[in-house]
């Protein structure tokens, strides 16, 4: 008898002390995976821009020339191209805020509107840009429940804003746009015209309910802050 029980112990024991293991990497894993993939496609974003613009730095303006001929160091300093980028973009948006540089850019978007498909790319871009970084814009500012592809059936949607102009006029009742993103990849998804009551708007903001859509329902905003608790508590149990 006094056998049995010394197994059964020391099956416990191995059982408990492999399940906090297990546990504890499980919690581990929930703090450095996201960590290490936002370094991953940081490191990933740079890399991209400096190959695309440090080549074309002229070599007596590029700092990487003076490291090399004074300092000795040939070590290519991360991020040169997006720091020039950055800097480049921010002038360009100064001069196309006076009056020569606003008479340029119009002069430039006639030409473009001239020309067959790019003009709809053209457009549809700037269109596009331009309501997601107004202010004011509530643009994907709501995240909304909708039955969809069927009854019973319901998906996370975004309200892109009022129907407007040609389509108002031809449905009845008051009509949201609504823009239903496509699971996991949310870039991709259609465009629907739908009455206002039929939607339930959601609490989460838009950043969690992407994060639902795009995790397949795995991440679940309301208890994901628990969820590294529930899990070393649960190695405890054993």
């Amino acid at each position: 008898m006094s056998q049995d029980k010394n197994t059964d112990k020391e099956h416990k024991f191995g059982g408990g002390f492999f399940a906090r293991i297990r546990a504890y990497f499980l919690a581990g894993v929930l703090v450095t995976a996201p960590i290490a993939i936002t370094f991953a496609v940081a490191i990933w974003f740079i890399e991209l821009v400096d190959n695309q613009i440090v080549h074309l730095i002229p070599d007596h303006l590029n700092p990487d020339t003076y490291l090399r001929e004074t300092l000795g160091l040939q070590i290519g300093l991360p991020g040169l191209g997006l720091i020039v980028l950055f800097v480049a973009i921010t002038l360009i948006g100064a001069l196309t805020a006076g009056l020569v540089g606003r008479y340029i850019v119009h002069a430039w978007e006639v030409v473009l509107n001239r020309m067959p498909v790019i003009s709809g790319v053209y457009s549809a871009s700037k269109q596009i840009l331009e309501t997601l970084l107004k202010n004011q814009s509530e643009a994907f500012r709501q995240a909304v429940l909708v039955e969809y592809p069927r009854r019973g059936a319901w998906t996370i949607a975004f309200v892109t804003g009022n129907t407007q102009g040609e389509v108002k006029q031809k449905l009845e009742n008051e009509q949201v746009s609504i823009y239903v993103p496509t699971t996991p990849n949310p870039t991709s998804g259609f465009l629907l015209f739908v009455p206002k009551e039929d939607l339930k708007p959601l609490d989460m903001p838009v950043e969690d309910a992407l994060k639902l859509l795009i995790s397949l329902g795995i991440v679940n905003p309301s208890d994901k802050k628990d969820k590294m608790a529930k899990i070393v508590r649960k190695s405890f149990k054993g």
